[in-house]
């Protein structure tokens, strides 16, 4: 007979969560038994820690010290506080919709004129009126395995879903901005869907914010489905507060001939873990998959990626950086999974991290997994400390030490801002870096 685990404040704290709140989160008998079902394969295996193999480096079971209560919806004050919140993309003319303390908000949102072939629709809604294509998206693209996203599936109450009928190409990227206000620490579990039909095309920013000093949680997924021969180009920028805690799930869904480009841009937080869950499902698509990091003080960030190719003539490249100062920590797990049968996949993976003091770590451990024999795949990474001899090179010719180092960050991390095909994202990732780096002078 095993022994049982004690459950510790948290754990607790969330079973309580979940009980309070199970009577009014929206949907009916069907999705009201997945949620059950989730919470319950949470309940079992609790909090994930560094004995379970994809979270041995985020030790949340010891991390997280306890649950904070749900995010009351959000009042005016909230409201005015979310519409004064720096917005990295201002100006850049993108659709704005706006979902403030977990809480779409309509009024916030620019939901005019929208392009034939859009629809957007709060999840609170769609959850309550429990259409089947949600239904049957909330369950089963979960792995069962992850208890985060389980708590998600469980306690996820409101977020936004966007669809692009087949054949719609977007002019205006979607900038979706997920705004903490509440200077008490809350919690907010947020779920979203894009499905882009065949032969669309969408960019899709994701944004998160929140107020220093608050040590707020998140946990957030975003499911994409993407048609045959569409296009996407999804963007994720973590800017949360210096207290937060952050885990965000993305669970794409890629066609055969399709274009899947993901950027993934961390720069707050306390501790984020961003997981990604990748499964190419048709023949002939391509996917460019990016991720950088700006870490300092004693922040945590962890991305860990799964792609599965599962069908021929793919083709995959995943590139993350990270710079990691003071006692900050970096984590990338990787693993690329070439099913049986998908014969001419093509997949590179390669972390790289930058440390910029003795103190800082990385870590890092990049997979492989092939059942097919007529493939071309590679992994690899790289740890170090910036160039003494570029540093003496740029010095030399009468650059401060100081600048000369933000221009060799610049330089390492430009890669991945420059993956975005979007100049005003790349615009607005460019000035993210640069507002770290005179924060850290």
């Amino acid at each position: 007979m095993g022994v049982a685990i004690r459950k510790t404040k948290a754990e607790l704290g969330l079973a309580d969560l979940y009980q309070g709140a199970r009577r009014y989160l929206p949907g009916g008998e069907e999705i009201t038994a997945v949620r059950a079902a989730a919470f319950d394969r949470f309940n079992t295996v609790g909090l994930p820690h560094r004995r379970v193999e994809a979270w041995r480096y985020t030790d949340l079971r010891t991390q997280m010290k306890e649950a904070k209560r749900l995010a009351a919806l959000p009042d005016d004050a909230a409201k005015t506080k979310a519409r004064e919140a720096h917005d990295l993309f201002a100006g850049a003319g993108f659709r704005k919709l706006v979902i403030v303390d977990g809480a779409f908000v309509p009024e916030l949102s620019d939901l005019a004129d929208l392009e034939p072939g859009l629809t957007i629709q709060p999840m609170a809604e769609a959850l309550a009126a429990d259409k089947p294509l949600l239904l049957q998206r909330l369950g089963p693209v979960v792995p069962d395995d992850d208890p985060a996203l389980a708590l998600n599936t469980a306690l996820a109450a409101n977020g936004v879903v966007i669809l692009v009928a087949p054949g719609t190409v977007l002019s205006r990227p979607i900038h979706v901005a997920f705004v903490t206000t509440n200077w008490v620490a809350t919690s907010m579990y947020t779920r979203s869907q894009v499905n882009i039909g065949a032969g669309a095309s969408a960019t899709i920013v994701e944004s998160h914010q929140g107020p220093d000093g608050s040590e707020y949680q998140v946990n957030t997924a975003m499911q994409l489905v993407v048609g045959d021969e569409a296009r996407i180009d999804h963007v994720k920028v973590v800017s949360e507060g210096s207290g937060a805690l952050h885990i965000s799930s993305l669970l794409a869904n890629i066609g055969a001939r399709a274009t899947f480009n993901q950027l993934g841009f961390v720069a707050g937080g306390s501790l984020v873990r961003n997981q990604l869950f990748v499964h190419i499902a048709g023949e002939g698509t391509v996917a460019d998959i990016r991720g950088g990091s700006l870490l300092s003080g004693t922040q945590h960030a962890d991305t860990t990626l799964t792609i599965e190719h599962a069908a021929e003539n793919c083709q995959s490249r995943e590139t993350f950086k990270a710079v990691v100062g003071d006692t900050a920590r970096a984590v990338f797990q990787g693993k690329i999974t070439v099913s049986p049968g998908a014969q001419k996949t093509d997949a590179k993976m390669m972390s790289r991290a930058l440390l910029l003091s003795d103190e800082a770590e990385a870590f890092s451990k990049p997979e492989l997994e092939i059942f097919a024999d007529d493939v071309q795949c590679g992994h690899g990474t790289t740890t170090g400390a910036i160039d003494d001899e570029l540093l003496f090179y740029l010095m030399a010719r009468g650059i401060p030490p100081k600048e000369a180092k933000a221009l060799l960050i610049q330089a390492f991390v430009g890669e991945i801002i420059e993956g975005a095909a979007n100049e005003s994202v790349r615009a607005a990732l460019t000035e993210a870096m640069l507002g770290w780096l005179g924060r850290r002078e």
